[in-house]
């Protein structure tokens, strides 16, 4: 059975946004969370990532929510859970250093995803920022996150930013 007209073009992903262009994006979870989750909604979303080209799903649920649609959809993913509190400074360089690999290869586009759009997700993303060396200053990757993404970051994700800088994670020099 062959798709025609919108349904061929899935659904955006609810709270899309790009925070590299073209390069890395972030929404809630395809589907929705909790008990908003829809599993026609998740197979439109997943049609629509693959349809604009996604390399690659990134999941930082601690649960593998999802991961068997990705496997259907056959779309490549990776799971990289946010994990406990105390872990967090090792979990998220683990999750920027990831990210920066596949963010090396032009050929890679990456939508990255928790379970809502909030706090958290944007806290990593804002932490991806001043990791990789693309904003040098906390207050400056929060500002920049609050404007892409149209939310204020809140004191999750503003922690976030903090273990970032107070356990200088940044990117190695290239050699």
């Amino acid at each position: 059975m062959t798709l025609r007209g919108r349904w061929a073009q899935g659904l955006q992903p609810r709270f899309f946004c790009w925070i590299i262009k073209d390069r890395l994006a972030a929404a809630e979870r395809p589907g929705g969370f909790a008990r908003n989750h829809r599993k026609v909604r998740r197979q439109e979303e997943l049609i629509w990532l693959k349809a604009h080209g996604f390399t690659r799903i990134v999941s930082l649920l601690d649960s593998p929510h999802n991961i068997h649609a990705y496997e259907e959809a056959e779309l490549v993913y990776e799971r990289l859970p946010l994990g406990r509190h105390d872990e967090m400074g090792l979990r998220l360089l683990d999750i920027y250093q990831h990210l920066v690999g596949w963010l090396d290869d032009p050929a890679e586009k990456v939508f990255l995803h928790h379970e809502e759009f909030g706090d958290r997700v944007l806290g990593v993303l804002a932490g991806y920022l001043v990791y990789s060396g693309l904003v040098q200053e906390g207050p400056h990757a929060i500002s920049v996150i609050e404007k892409i993404t149209g939310r204020n970051l809140g004191a999750d994700g503003r922690e976030m930013v903090a273990v970032t800088l107070s356990e200088n994670l940044h990117r190695s020099a290239r050699s």
